[in-house]
């Protein structure tokens, strides 16, 4: 058989070699690294034998995929570990994700994180006794009672909701048994280090109509340093974590009487109005019309735009004059509307028509998680209606812009493809035709991406920018999405250079994504620390004594009269108290004004990042704060 590997070589192999023989015959190394294989686009495991030509990627613990069964194999190693451990507990899932995997389990007594030690302990008997998983497979009916049998109702009703011919597929660790698609590693003993981080309750299914579960996270490597180093991440990220900078900084608040619908305050309104000011200026460089659009409109619009056969249960309602409303959780039914207000030509296209648009979405209070999962939040959307031969130029305009954007707050990003979704609508041509279109305006300009199968819009695909931040976690935020669906369900239409009329293609599009979430990340990124031209303060003036006042006072008038924001530190307190307290509220630069300083009509400059910078004159101090805000310096 001949087989096409990652790098494009091709080789031939006898029939019936399996992944794991692939790549001790490609190198040593890989074998040993080797988790699973990727064979024709399906991920399989490493003893699967391969039976045809075709292209077969080897996996490692560096791949995405090969991470995802790494971390598959761990949670059913924490699965057997409490079965050991907690003789009643109930099964129900315990997938990987993005970062590492968990378990929900259905038991009597919560668990702790005191039970953390115990189970680890467990789990490292289960790698030490390197379990061969071993795959088996039963008949609908003895699938139900092999679960029935072992007292695992939450499997038995997952088994019912499989078709009726299903064959249902299990894998089995030593006395473990758990009903799973896989794929796995070969045996327990492939794992390495492991580390408990964390439970939470969670409901069955997601409904909150059904029972609590206790849900563990947990986390696995093949290297202790690498353990180690994930650990020393997420210690770090507590540090920085943007509820309690958020609190610290006096930022934003959350209320028991408004859960997930976040409090700005001044300080937090100043960093949301540079971002918003910022947005609008750069987009109207660009040939951006700014709408705004209401956020309560009739319910017929959402049957109209297909939100409510996708997006009712995430949805508020309300009546008025008797008819039925719904608070809108997206901006594109408005922003079509807009559209259609006006007859339009071909010469008035493309049309970008941007909006910060409040929406809102109902979150469960589970998931909900500082400025991050809200349940009210602004998008900075754009809709551009385009003939179909200004697609791939404005997908294009949209990429350079998102790049722009990105590049001025220091995030490097990644880019993903998201294609059609189970419950999207629409034609296979308009679908094929939106996706190649995404494709070639990337390919044209070099983008690397990578395919997200199934992950797009329900009206069309989409192209999602990760960001990457300082300390290394990604987050999405831009999102390009191509929409064929929405102009046909609006009855969209423009006059051609034909004088006929023609439907105009949709472009979707985000930059920030929510302004909640972008101000999160940026907090988070910069640990509160954020630079000058986003700092809600920039100078903190800090006099010795109150002799030094008046001075101080003619000080702030100045920086005032240049839009510097400058606060004035009066209080009858120790100079050193002041500057750790003015360090603490991490402002970029502190003036501490005494005598010398009034009798030479200078400013001793302290900076939050590199100490004392000595005197200065207050002329020298303003030309370079200035230059430094206005070049956006990081």
């Amino acid at each position: 058989m001949k087989i096409i590997l990652k790098d494009g070589t091709e080789k031939e192999f006898e029939n019936g070699k399996n992944v794991y023989e692939i790549a001790k015959s490609l190198s040593q190394r890989l074998a040993k690294e080797a988790v699973g294989g990727k064979f024709n686009g399906k991920i399989v495991e490493l003893f699967t034998p391969i039976n045809e030509n075709g292209k077969l990627e080897i996996l490692t613990f560096d791949d995405e995929d090969g991470k995802k069964i790494y971390w598959h194999t761990s949670s059913h190693i924490m699965a057997q570990a409490i079965k050991r451990l907690y003789k009643d507990v109930k099964l129900t899932i315990g997938p990987a994700i993005d970062n590492g995997f968990y378990y929900d389990f259905d038991v009597d007594e919560p668990f702790t994180v005191d039970d953390f030690s115990k189970i680890e302990e467990e789990m490292n008997k289960i790698i030490k006794e390197d379990l061969k998983l071993e795959r088996f497979v039963l008949p609908r009916e003895e699938a139900i009672k092999f679960m029935d049998e072992k007292g695992e109702p939450y499997k038995v009703e997952l088994i019912k909701d499989l078709p009726e011919d299903a064959v249902i597929s299990f894998y089995r660790q030593g006395e473990f048994t758990d009903l799973c698609a896989g794929p796995h590693l070969p045996s327990t003993g492939m794992v390495k280090s492991i580390k408990l981080l964390s439970v939470a309750g969670a409901y069955w299914r997601g409904d909150e109509h059904n029972k609590m579960l206790q849900r563990i996270y947990g986390i696995s490597f093949p290297k202790k340093s690498m353990l180690d180093e994930y650990l020393n991440m997420l210690e770090e990220a507590k540090k920085r974590d943007h509820r309690k900078l958020g609190k610290e900084l006096d930022l934003f608040s959350i209320h028991n009487e408004g859960p997930g619908f976040p409090f700005f305050h001044p300080k937090g309104m100043v960093i949301r109005n540079i971002l918003e000011d910022f947005w609008r200026k750069e987009h109207a460089k660009r040939g951006y019309l700014e709408i705004k659009t209401p956020i309560i409109l009739n319910e017929e619009l959402w049957h109209r735009s297909g939100h409510w056969d996708h997006y009712k249960e995430n949805m508020y309602f309300t009546k008025i004059d008797g008819e039925d409303y719904a608070i809108k959780p997206m901006n594109c039914p408005g922003a079509l509307l807009v559209y259609n207000s006006t007859m339009h030509s071909y010469r008035d296209l493309p049309l970008r028509l941007c909006e910060l648009g409040l929406v809102h979405r109902h979150e469960l209070s589970g998931a909900l998680h500082g400025l991050m999962r809200v349940r009210s939040f602004t998008q900075d959307d754009a809709h551009l209606f385009m003939t179909p031969d200004q697609v791939e130029s404005e997908i294009l305009g949209v990429i350079k812009l998102i790049d722009y954007f990105y590049k001025i707050f220091g995030f490097d990003y990644f880019v993903e493809l998201s294609t059609r979704p189970e419950n999207s609508i629409g034609s296979d041509e308009d679908w094929e035709l939106a996706t190649n279109a995404l494709i070639k305006a990337m390919e044209h300009i070099g983008l690397n991406y990578k395919v997200n199968e199934g992950d797009g819009a329900f009206y069309g695909p989409k192209i999602d920018f990760h960001l990457k931040d300082s300390i290394g976690r990604t987050w999405q935020c831009g999102t390009i999405q191509l929409d064929f669906q929405m102009p046909e369900r609006f009855n969209c239409e423009y006059v051609g250079q034909d004088g006929e009329k023609h439907r105009p293609v949709m472009l979707h599009r985000v930059v920030f994504g929510s302004i909640e979430r972008f101000i999160a990340i940026l907090t988070e990124n910069f640990a509160g620390a954020f630079p000058t031209w986003l700092a809600p303060v920039q100078v903190k003036i800090l006099p010795i004594s109150d002799k030094h006042l008046a001075y101080a006072q003619n000080i702030q008038q100045r920086l005032l009269e240049n839009d510097i924001r400058v606060e004035l530190d009066d209080r009858n307190e120790k100079i050193g108290y002041k500057i750790r307290e003015a360090q603490m509220q991490k402002i970029p630069y502190m003036l501490i004004l005494g005598d010398k300083e009034v009798e030479s009509g200078n400013v001793s400059v302290r900076s939050r990042k590199e100490g004392d910078l000595g005197s200065k004159s207050i002329q020298e101090f303003l030309s370079s704060i200035l230059e430094e805000i206005k070049n956006k310096s990081l």
